[in-house]
């Protein structure tokens, strides 16, 4: 082997020395999804080595220091957290919708917050009364625990890739109609500054570099829906006479057969729903008639759902969704 192939040997040692401590070191180096931490010193020398007589002893010489400083990158994003849309009752307070805030830059970061119930494109606007901050970081609307937001006072603080619940809470109208749709934006923007992506802040970013706007401009917003659930209650009354001859005049002994309907309708639910008739005048009860839904019913107050008071009927129906429908019947004399 000539001198020249022992020097060509080194130099391809030296490259495939270099490109494995180059690997080693890429799969040991912390992973953001942010990238690198903003303010980081990226520094560099490069090194060059020769013989100052070929095949002859080394020599190397180092190159001056290169420092970068990494930039802030300034990402932001809004989600609606709710699986479906918030169902509620004309004129409910309070109602919460939740939202995921996340910083996606890689420097610590402040957001402004706000919310848009305008917007067009439902059916009636919510009028949001508080934005607020999960301060205990449970996910879910702690009252009197969770912080309410306000704007330049508690803007929330973010260190990169963070995520942190923030709750909207609004009144809905009171004439909504059921099955109606409103909806709420909550918007988040960076504080050090948004823009077109490349926008860049000099000397604004964390650690003293410059703050560069990323994909998402640094401002952006989630849509949340509330539904109303609305239910209300058909009832109706009928009767049937029957008199001793097989007719249906309504002569003294005739039997009058009372019949009670109810109809839930609407998307929501009824609670406690209980039917009272009082015994009319000129009439008296026929004991031991009282049915609900066909099947008879006891007119003693026990644990049954019917009883017969000695001047009316009481049936208690507990709580009917919609669609649901509930007959009682019950028989009294004419006098």
């Amino acid at each position: 082997m000539t001198d020249r192939d022992h020097q060509d040997y080194r130099t391809l040692a030296r490259l495939l020395g270099a490109a494995s401590a180059f690997a080693i070191l890429l799969s040991t180096a912390p992973a953001f999804a942010a990238g690198t931490p903003a303010g980081t010193d990226i520094r560099n020398v490069a090194t060059a080595t020769y013989e100052v007589t070929p095949g002859g002893p080394e020599t190397s010489i180092d190159s001056n220091v290169v420092t970068l400083k990494v930039d802030e990158l300034l990402d932001v994003t809004v989600a609606w957290a709710d699986p479906a849309d918030v169902t509620a009752t004309p004129g409910a307070t309070a109602q919460v919708l939740r939202y995921t805030l996340s910083n996606g830059g890689n420097g610590l970061e402040a957001f402004t917050l706000a919310t848009v119930a305008n917007g067009g494109g439902d059916d009636f606007d919510p009028a949001v009364t508080s934005i607020v901050l999960d301060s205990n970081n449970n996910n879910a609307y702690d009252p009197g625990v969770d912080t309410v937001y306000v704007p330049g006072s508690n803007d929330p603080e973010l260190a990169p890739d963070q995520a942190l619940s923030v709750f909207v809470l609004s009144t809905l109208p009171a004439g909504a109609s059921d099955g109606q749709r409103g909806k709420v934006a909550l918007t988040a923007i960076a504080k050090t500054g948004s823009g077109a992506p490349g926008t860049s802040f000099a000397g604004a970013g964390q650690g003293g570099g410059n703050a560069v706007v990323g994909a998402t401009g640094a401002d952006a917003d989630a849509e949340g829906w509330y539904k109303i659930s609305r239910a209300d209650i058909a009832f109706a009354k009928s009767a049937s006479v029957l008199d001793p001859w097989g007719g249906a005049t309504s002569a003294p002994g005739a039997v009058v057969t009372y019949t009670l309907t109810a109809t839930v309708n609407g998307s929501g639910s009824l609670g406690n729903v209980r039917l009272a008739d009082p015994i009319p005048a000129g009439t008296t009860y026929s004991p031991g008639t009282l049915t609900l839904d066909g099947a008879a019913l006891s007119d003693a107050a026990d644990a049954d759902a019917g009883a017969f008071n000695g001047t009316g009927i009481t049936v208690g129906l507990g709580t009917l969704a919609s669609g649901a429908s509930r007959t009682v019947s019950f028989k009294v004399k004419i006098d």
